[in-house]
């Protein structure tokens, strides 16, 4: 696959009109235009049976690229070479007729991606395996969820014999159980040598299954290489802000007798950081604020990942800290330092206060910090807990 010096621009019009009294009251008014420019001179060569990674921010013209990978846009300058069958699934629903019913597709959307009839037919009962989605063959597609259709979507694009897929955020709304199957196929993808372009924004997937990825930002290509220093360069531009700026989702308790007034991440040498790297150690740090007397407080931490899944969570009172009574007026900073063992994606902090053992809740602010834990080796799973194979031969 060669893209060569591939710009492409979309003109977005000032003033539109709508209903045909405002074309017939403003007859001669121009229309205006600005431009946008989504892809600004993309120069890449992705090499047979690569599994080519594509990052960057919303906005940063990924999906703009993938679809003119696809030939569903054409570019304003430069050309694109594919050689080879192509599978393209890049948009929830691209491809498919709402109205029509999961069988129905299936064989449609097979039959444009340049299987035969037959094949399409004897690929149905795959498709359907892999998408679970058995009870839900004559359904009309407008009534599925959103992740029925992306399971639907993925298993349809992966059935095809083709010699490069490309893959727009598959893993941005299947549940946990659906993601799994995606690495799995990932694997037997990259075991068959099949050239695989797959854009999202899950930094651990890129490391794990990506041999060389693309940073794009803006429409312009920042760097392309190894893919551990393409995540980490993500990192930097994502979430190289300080914790205490990211947005806190939510927040409980009256406040009265204390609140949160603060949190964020410290790194070994405790400094305040957004990213650390795995292993590292790292520190979770709330200040609390007290407005009236409070006896034996419990303060708490909660640590959720990326997609909301809880990592951590411990209290003082679990810990049996000893805490006494605090005064209005004072202020405390509470420290937990653990190990960063968790597996390379953004994680938050939710510090809490409470009373009475924890019944009484005084202040919970989630997600109040963030950090980014980079990958430094190959790891799977939530955690990489340390260990050591031993091998023991017998005769």
């Amino acid at each position: 696959m060669v893209i060569d010096h591939v710009s492409k621009t979309f003109r977005l019009p000032h003033v539109q009109y709508s209903t045909l009294k405002e074309r017939v009251l403003h007859p001669f008014r121009s229309t205006t235009y600005d431009e946008l420019h989504a892809l600004n001179d993309v120069d890449l060569t992705i090499k047979q049976g690569e599994f080519f990674g594509i990052v960057g921010r919303n906005g940063s013209g990924k999906s703009t690229l993938l679809k003119c990978l696809a030939g569903i846009y054409k570019p304003n300058q430069g050309s694109i070479q594919l050689n080879g069958r192509l599978s393209p699934f890049i948009e929830l629903g691209v491809g498919f007729n709402p109205d029509l019913t999961a069988r129905d597709n299936i064989v449609i959307n097979a039959v444009m991606m340049g299987l035969s009839r037959k094949e399409a037919a004897e690929s149905f009962d795959k498709v359907i395996a892999f998408a679970e989605l058995e009870e839900f063959i004559d359904l009309k597609l407008k009534n599925y969820s959103s992740g029925m259709a992306v399971r639907l979507g993925f298993a349809t694009a992966i059935q095809v014999s083709a010699d490069v897929l490309l893959v727009d955020e598959v893993l941005a709304v299947g549940d946990a159980a659906f993601q799994q199957k995606c690495f799995e196929e990932f694997n037997r993808l990259k075991a068959e040598g099949r050239t695989v372009v797959f854009v999202t924004h899950d930094m651990s997937a890129v490391e794990r299954y990506c041999d060389r990825a693309m940073l794009i930002e803006r429409g312009d290509v920042l760097k392309i290489g190894e893919p551990h220093a393409i995540s980490r360069a993500y990192n930097e531009l994502n979430f190289g802000r300080l914790v205490h700026e990211t947005d806190e989702t939510g927040r409980y308790g009256d406040q009265r007798a204390c609140e949160v007034r603060d949190a964020w991440f410290e790194n070994e040498q405790g400094e305040r950081t957004g990213e650390i790297a795995q292993y590292d150690r790292l520190t979770m740090c709330a200040q609390i604020r007290f407005h009236e007397q409070v006896v034996d407080p419990v303060i708490g931490f909660s640590v959720r990942n990326d997609v909301g899944h809880t990592f951590f969570i411990t209290t003082t009172e679990w810990q049996n800290v000893p805490m006494g009574t605090f005064e209005a007026g004072e202020d405390v900073i509470a420290r937990v330092s653990v190990d960063a063992v968790m597996s390379p994606t953004k994680y938050t902090l939710t510090p809490s206060i409470a009373r009475d053992g924890g019944a009484d809740v005084l202040d919970v602010r989630e997600d109040l910090a963030a950090v980014y834990v980079h990958g430094t080796r190959v790891t799977g799973g939530l955690v990489d807990l340390p260990h050591q194979f031993v091998l023991e031969r017998r005769s």
